[in-house]
């Protein structure tokens, strides 16, 4: 995973994977077929492992405000400085591949989806608490909140600072919740 997020799907080499992996060229096309093959379960793996990180953020026992605040934490941490800088699997492979790859634009769209619905969930259960500003509509505000926290992740590319990137989230949250 490290490998095809560092280098991206087109840049990575065999070479690159059979050092990564510490396997033979047998080996590596015995165990995982192909490189895009391979890909698609990095991309898996990395798609899991920020759906678990979701689900933690956005548990139903959590107060849904505090749950949001968490969720867009992450992204802080995700965007500011040098893990700014390294990006997002996810952005990258959008970026790279999306329109040209279905199984990627398969993963990609159901990854989003998912995200839009937990948000969704959190909004609403603080709509339903009176934590939600006027006016806010839990699925649309959750579809732009999910266009917002990816747009951080492509601005973070340029590695702003954790004062710029919370002052932003925060300026945005504001408009959501009282």
């Amino acid at each position: 995973m490290n490998v095809f997020w560092s280098r991206g799907y087109h840049a990575t080499a065999l070479p690159d994977l059979l050092r990564a992996t510490k396997l033979s060229r047998g080996s590596l096309y015995a165990a995982f077929g192909d490189k895009h093959s391979l890909f698609l379960l990095a991309l898996d793996r990395y798609i899991a492992d920020a759906m678990t990180r979701m689900d933690i953020e956005f548990d139903s026992h959590r107060d849904p405000v505090d749950g949001l605040r968490a969720y867009l934490a992450g992204y802080v941490d995700r965007n500011s400085g040098a893990n700014g800088r390294r990006g997002c699997l996810l952005v990258a492979t959008a970026m790279e591949l999306a329109g040209r790859d279905a199984d990627v634009d398969r993963r990609i769209g159901s990854f989003f989806k998912a995200m839009e619905a937990r948000v969704a969930g959190a909004l609403s259960r603080a709509k339903a608490a009176g934590k939600l500003a006027d006016g806010v509509e839990p699925s649309s505000a959750a579809r732009v909140l999910v266009c917002f926290v990816e747009g951080l992740r492509v601005v973070g590319k340029t590695a702003p600072t954790r004062i710029i990137s919370q002052a932003t989230v925060d300026a945005f949250l504001d408009r959501f919740i009282r």
